[in-house]
């Protein structure tokens, strides 16, 4: 299809020839997502055409690139369709045989599937693995199936029929009240009610309108934005079109991060198909709605995420917020109201119009509506890209659906939203997710990282490493921020590193009242959750370092001692060759022994034994 799509009809009648067209007798679906990517995927898609190119008769084969599927610890992977047979870490060399006892005869080669590491079970169908059977996908349900390129796959599948219903059935007042009956809050960290910032904004004296989807995430392990623009681009295209009509704008953009280049190339690619079939751009399907949307690209400032240092950056300012007494909705980009929403949120906005604001709301809880993604990362099985009804609990998602804490160790704290939100202790695992229990947990949603972490995690080099990470990122701009977090570091490294004093904890609980009731902006506000969460759940850490000068997770380097396991030592000499200062002592094939008055605890003996024969105490 090339000619402009000019009506409702036009788009009803490509969707009726694009499936109609239907699938090859066997499909073979390559993720193409970053991480899969990051383990030799594009590598192993070449393969798969030579290998393909190079037969003589048989089945069509197509091979189709889709985007993340979210179990990345397990890339490269590939999926043949039917019977549907999902292979994990799939390699080149692997590749042949795949075509041919897959492709050419539906044969299953078992080394290449899931083998669930607690039952010891091998799954065949990516529907049956604990990883996704558990989820909820609907933000992320086309990832794995759709391919991003392809205007016509997202089409087939329904796509831009939301737009469709929109400008042919419904005013903008209608999709407000829509948007406003689902439930929906923000998923770029706050959680404020879509529906009302949209109705604010609509309301707000001023023209133009400005719209603006923000794909600056930022958070450390975090990459659901990135793997939805990357996955299924057209669906953020979609919504922000719908949004763009419900507040009266024409003109849009999306910031991205400069880090994302794949994303913007996805991005970039599907703006141009939706120009092409006139899904964008002037009289969009003879409605006399009009919009362009244009890609900006973020300079990787962490702080550029808050909406006012946002604005700033599209405006070619530095990128520092303002104060937040005069809302963007009504003075925002170029002085104009501006809507802003996160990439999630908008991949939503089309679910909703969809299947309906009471279909939406009656997923997750009372005020916390609709699925969630996170990001699973840090000490766990399983990491990778998750989506949940809101209300699920941790312990599901952590142990349930990431497949718990490896190697037998202890789960300690999960950390969620990022470098600005709370540690949250194994002891509250079975809280609900959603906007307001984590909040009074002392922690926040965020745009939805989750780190898991274990009992060799230090909690108290947990509040250092992130008030440093926000530290850096901080614009500077207000003193609270500039200042008060510097003082905050400085007392967190003291105590990781020894020194602390009696008394360190009231001055960082005085420091962190400071931030939140004077800094500047979101970033400020919300920086001593890390410390805060750590002190409340973790306070007899924070006193053994101080007291006692000893890390009981043995993690700070200095408050802890290295001692060698007799049993264990083979008394081979390595760990006394890699000891600068000849604190080891011992004969050859048999025990070693550290003199604890000479060891300076580098660490060096401990990384250098082959046998595992160190011990941390």
């Amino acid at each position: 299809m090339s000619s402009p799509i000019a009506t409702i009809g036009d788009l009803e009648r490509w969707q009726d020839r694009v499936r109609q067209a239907g699938p090859a007798a066997v499909q073979v679906a390559i993720c193409m997502g970053t991480g899969c990517m990051a383990k030799g995927a594009a590598s192993v898609l070449e393969a798969f055409r030579r290998e393909i190119a190079a037969l003589s008769d048989g089945p069509r084969i197509e091979i189709k690139q889709t985007g993340c599927h979210g179990f990345c610890s397990q890339g490269a992977i590939v999926v043949v369709s039917p019977p549907e047979v999902f292979y994990r870490d799939v390699r080149v060399e692997d590749v042949p045989e795949i075509v041919r006892e897959t492709a050419l005869q539906g044969q299953v080669i078992e080394r290449l599937l899931y083998v669930d590491p607690v039952t010891n079970k091998a799954h065949c169908s990516p529907h049956s693995i604990p990883f996704y059977a558990r989820q909820r996908r609907l933000v992320l349900e086309r990832n794995g199936i759709t391919d991003p390129n392809s205007i016509e796959d997202y089409v087939a599948a329904g796509g831009y029929s939301s737009l469709a219903k929109v400008l042919s059935e419904m005013t903008p007042e209608e999709v407000i009240a829509e948007v406003e009956k689902s439930g929906l809050r923000g998923r770029g960290g706050g959680g404020f009610p879509t529906g009302r910032k949209w109705r604010s904004c609509r309301e707000a004296p001023g023209e133009p309108k400005y719209l603006i989807c923000n794909g600056d995430e930022g958070d450390p392990g975090a990459f659901m934005d990135r793997s939805v623009m990357e996955g299924n681009p057209h669906a953020v295209i979609e919504g922000m079109i719908i949004g763009a009509y419900a507040i009266g704008a024409q003109q849009a953009f999306i910031y991205v991060r400069n880090e994302y280049p794949l994303a913007v190339q996805r991005l970039e690619n599907a703006l141009a198909q939706a120009r092409e079939h006139g899904l964008l751009g002037s009289n969009i399907l003879n409605s006399g709605f009009s919009l362009d949307i244009q890609i900006d690209r973020g300079g990787g400032a962490f702080v550029c995420g808050e909406s006012t240092a946002l604005m700033a950056s599209l405006e070619g300012k530095p990128g520092e917020p303002r104060a937040k007494y005069v809302h963007t909705v009504e003075v925002g980009l170029h002085g104009k109201p501006t809507l802003l929403n996160n990439v999630e949120t908008w991949a939503n906005v089309p679910i909703i119009i969809a299947r309906g604001a009471d279909w939406f709301a009656s997923i997750g809880t009372e005020k916390s509506k609709g699925t969630k993604v996170f990001s699973l990362v840090g000490k766990v099985q399983n990491t990778g890209l998750v989506e949940v009804p809101m209300g699920m609990t941790l312990r599901e998602i952590v142990v349930e659906i990431g497949g718990g804490v490896p190697d037998g160790k202890r789960l300690k704290a999960v950390q969620t939203g990022g470098p600005s939100g709370g540690c949250i202790p194994t002891e509250h695992m079975d809280a609900e997710v959603d906007f307001d229990q984590l909040w009074e947990l002392g922690s926040i949603m965020g745009s939805g990282g989750l780190i898991v972490m274990d009992e060799d995690t230090c909690m108290v080099n947990v509040a250092r490493y992130f008030t440093e990470f926000l530290l850096k990122e901080s614009c500077g701009k207000c003193v609270p921020c500039r200042e008060g977090l510097a003082q905050v570091l400085e007392v967190l490294t003291r105590i990781c590193a020894g020194k602390g004093r009696e008394g360190d904890i009231e001055l960082l609980l005085e420091l962190c009242d400071c931030l939140d009731d004077a800094a500047l902006c979101g970033l400020g506000n919300t920086a001593s959750n890390p410390v805060r969460s750590t002190i409340r759940y973790f306070r007899d850490e924070y006193d053994a370092h101080i007291r006692d000068r000893r890390c009981p997770a043995r993690e700070c380097r200095g408050l802890f001692d290295y001692q060698i396991i007799a049993e264990q030592c083979r008394g081979c000499g390595v760990c006394a060759k890699e000891c600068p200062a000849e604190a080891i002592s011992g004969e050859r094939k048999k025990p070693h022994v550290i003199d604890q008055d000479k060891c300076i605890r580098c660490g060096l003996c401990f990384a250098a034994c082959p046998f595992d024969s160190i011990a941390k105490v």
